[in-house]
């Protein structure tokens, strides 16, 4: 197999095109062309050599979407490092745990992430800050200050590991996701081409950050691989700063999540008919209620194509198509890649017949790191189960129908319920508690609790808030039971396992 790097690639095809000074990347410092992210990934290199990081060895990064989490990622891999972008949302805990089960020796964080990623978690040896103050450390641009500009990249092949992604699993904790140089570039090639059209003249804003699987390829992968411009937001997408980027930056393309869709359009912070260009919207991570996809067309008067994707595949594998979209529906296979439902008898389902999905194609990952149970149950042969249930009409059209198991899709992230009714449990008013997922008035599922609480202690909407304060500084932000409602026992089996599914239907 001859040499591939997934960095040398992305950067030096827009080179090689003459696209140095065309802009890349807008973040919140201003523009950034192609030949300057070449240059700043080839410091990031030549500075993770100079400190004597190790090819496969991992860095974990933990930053805000910016120019520089691009030359990390990107410098990381040129010099055949394995970059670990992670989720900045987590808390003290996950990044503790991640740290220390992908062996990390390295960690960048940004400056107001920093405190948050340490306060629970054993420093690796080499930690940069990515901002003005280093407490205590090194800061990223006093690092990468007095390196070359250009870097020999790392002779590696497209079947050389290259980057990790951590995705929660059933049990909550963390898997870390191996994935390979040439996956990248195959995301691109199958799906941001011939599914959405894009080129070099497109400019793109993902709400959806880097270090999810669905962000990589909408802000770095796709617009790389075409030489197309990408906006990057530091901060949260919320309505205001969202509306503001479709008024002011003029993107063609915006890729977003339900959730975010539904509160876009609930508020009047989106752009009139003359006030933006987009052509196209995407939306993944859980599925597009019809009502919005409705409301967003005669808001905006574009589509929204949903699909499905997940971190093990890298990025979407079943969308709908321009001028093809089938209201409620998630679509149709991807070129490139295969599907079948499998039904409980274990066999290929019928056309409409309900079944759990599983995806054959080239982005699959290799492994989930240190966890091979896990592995076998998801990675099967040249197949990989996702846990997703769907049913399939005669023409291929695949329509969601739940998982197949009791986790949660919220905002298009995993949580599970045994993690927020671990949180619950904790505080000294609740004897038990038990969480599903409730559609809210757009009919995205949010987290429910059902709380039985300790004897002599009195239901109150105090109590309520006090519950939903507590889980919220305990866990990551997004978990949290957006309703509460107390009960006086919970439904069980006769060993004593909650019935959830009870739960579901009368809640």
């Amino acid at each position: 197999m001859g040499s591939y790097n997934a960095a040398d690639d992305l950067i030096g095809r827009n080179l090689d095109a003459g696209r140095g000074d065309k802009t890349a990347f807008i973040d919140a410092a201003g523009s950034h062309g192609y030949a300057e992210v070449a240059a700043r990934a080839a410091r990031f290199a030549n500075t993770l050599e100079r400190l004597g990081v190790r090819r496969e060895a991992r860095v974990v990064l933990v930053m805000l979407d910016s120019v520089d989490l691009v030359a990390c990622f990107l410098g990381a891999i040129k010099a055949g490092v394995v970059p670990v972008p992670l989720n900045t949302r987590l808390a003290a805990r996950d990044y503790a745990y991640i740290l220390g089960d992908s062996r990390a020796v390295a960690l960048v964080a940004s400056e107001a992430l920093l405190d948050t990623v340490l306060s629970e978690a054993e420093a690796p040896g080499i930690v940069l800050v990515d901002g003005a103050e280093a407490k205590g450390h090194v800061r990223l641009s006093d690092a990468t200050k007095d390196a070359s500009d250009t870097h020999a990249t790392a002779p590696t092949t497209a079947d050389d590991m290259c980057f990790w992604l951590y995705t929660s699993g059933t049990t909550g904790a963390p898997k870390g996701a191996v994935h390979l140089h040439g996956h990248l570039i195959a995301t691109a090639d199958l799906y941001a081409g011939p599914i959405l059209g894009m080129t070099e003249d497109d400019i793109v804003y993902s709400a959806a950050k880097i270090f999810f699987a669905y962000g990589l390829g909408n802000s770095l992968t796709f617009p790389m691989a075409v030489g197309a411009t990408t906006i990057l937001l530091p901060g949260p997408p919320d309505p205001a700063s969202v509306g503001g980027i479709l008024k002011r930056e003029k993107p063609t393309l915006f890729f977003g999540v339900p959730t975010l869709y539904a509160m876009l359009l609930a508020g009047d912070q989106l752009p009139s008919a003359g006030e933006h260009v987009l052509r196209l919207c995407v939306s993944a991570g859980e599925p597009l209620p019809v009502d919005i996809l409705r409301r967003w067309r005669e808001r905006i008067g574009v589509d929204i194509l949903d699909g499905i994707g997940t971190t093990e595949m890298l990025h979407i594998f079943v969308s709908n198509r321009i001028g093809e979209v089938t209201p409620g529906a998630t679509g149709r296979a991807v070129p490139g890649y295969e599907v079948r439902l499998i039904n409980e008898d274990g066999g290929i389902c019928k056309p409409g017949e309900m079944g759990v999905l599983e995806i054959s194609g080239p982005t699959a990952a290799l492994m989930y790191w240190g966890q091979r149970e896990k592995t076998k149950d998801t990675f099967r042969g040249p197949w990989t189960r996702t846990g997703d249930n769907f049913v399939m009409d005669e023409n291929g059209v695949l329509t969601y129908g739940g998982r197949n198991d009791d986790m949660l899709k919220v905002g298009g992230i995993y949580v599970s319920p045994f993690e927020v009714e671990g949180a619950l449990i904790k505080h000294d008013a609740v004897m038990e508690a038990a969480v599903v997922g409730h559609p809210d008035q757009d009919e995205l599922i949010k987290p429910k609790a059902f709380v039985v609480l300790n004897e002599g202690i009195a239901a109150s909407t105090e109590l309520e808030q006090a519950l939903k304060d507590f889980v919220r500084a305990d866990l990551a932000t997004f978990k949290y039971p957006r309703w509460i409602e107390f009960v006086d026992d919970l439904p069980k089996t006769a060993t004593g396992k909650i019935q959830r599914f009870k739960l579901r239907v009368d809640g």
